[in-house]
């Protein structure tokens, strides 16, 4: 049963990220701030360390084509991002240790790397008018507030589940 979870899950959050964008952009003082929820990238990322790379890029590929029909219409920006941060992201944790504070920061780091390549692509091909500083300050500090909340309060959770199905898994 748990074996369906894991993309269920994955599917889930792809679904719930439109709702919470609605929440965006929120207007403090003289400035407006654009909060960009990136849940199923950070499930991706613990997927990757936690239990395959391959399972990971597999469900980033299909997941970043879906975001790309659903979000963007330009298809290909996020179908290969997703993958290639999961990619990073394996490559990254086996330097260090695979404890969940790490994993929570390596995140981090993964979704302002995608933030960061995402803006740069849209200004190459001017989706987008706004100053690298400006895009700083309005939507990538914001971002990464928001996420680190909900990886915050769902980092634990994603652990447990991939572990419990690595543990399945293996049979034990």
């Amino acid at each position: 049963m748990i074996r369906f979870i894991i993309p269920l899950i994955a599917v889930i959050l792809f679904f719930l990220e439109p709702v919470f964008s609605l929440f965006s952009p929120v207007t403090i003082g003289d400035g407006q701030y654009t909060l960009v929820p990136r849940f199923v990238i950070v499930y991706l990322i613990f997927i990757a360390v936690y239990y395959s790379r391959q399972r990971a890029i597999i469900y980033g590929i299909a997941l970043g084509l879906l975001y790309d029909m659903y979000h963007i219409d330009i298809i290909g920006v996020y179908t290969f991002l997703y993958p290639v941060i999961c990619y990073l992201a394996t490559l990254i944790i086996r330097q260090v240790h695979r404890h969940i504070i790490t994993v929570m920061l390596l995140s981090l780091l993964m979704i302002a790397l995608l933030e960061i390549a995402s803006y740069f692509f849209a200004s190459l091909i001017a989706l987008t008018a706004i100053g690298f500083e400006d895009f700083l300050m309005s939507r990538l500090s914001p971002t990464m507030i928001a996420n680190s909340i909900f990886i915050c309060m769902f980092g634990y959770f994603f652990k447990q589940l991939i572990d419990k199905r690595g543990l399945e898994k293996a049979g034990l």
